[in-house]
């Protein structure tokens, strides 16, 4: 399962708005992928439909959706949204992570 944390909620619901989607039946699609400084990298964009072998979550009233790949790492993981001096976006805090990179974009195991 994966968490949203309340600023992620609300920072999740405008940005959909902005970009045509409805929070409340379209979704967040969250993922690993190949790449970034230290091996892997999120991914974050928001879709209309779940694809078969995705694993449908629903957290703090956000759609989540993760292909089936990428939900073994992140089990546990919660999506939090930073808005301080140290930068503006959203933050993974994966309790499956050895290593992280400064930018906190990567991750490796």
């Amino acid at each position: 399962m994966i968490k949203v944390s309340e600023t992620a909620k609300k920072k999740v619901m405008e940005l959909m708005q902005e970009d045509g989607f409805n929070p409340t039946i379209d979704y967040v699609r969250v993922g690993v992928k190949s790449g970034g400084c230290s091996g892997l990298s999120y991914d974050l964009k928001f879709d209309k439909e779940n694809q078969d072998g995705d694993k449908v979550f629903v957290d703090n009233d956000i759609n989540i959706i993760v292909d089936k790949k990428s939900f073994l790492y992140l089990i546990g993981t919660t999506l939090e949204y930073s808005g301080g001096l140290n930068g503006t976006g959203f933050v993974f805090k994966n309790p499956n992570a050895n290593r992280t990179c400064g930018c906190g974009e990567s991750f490796s195991l």
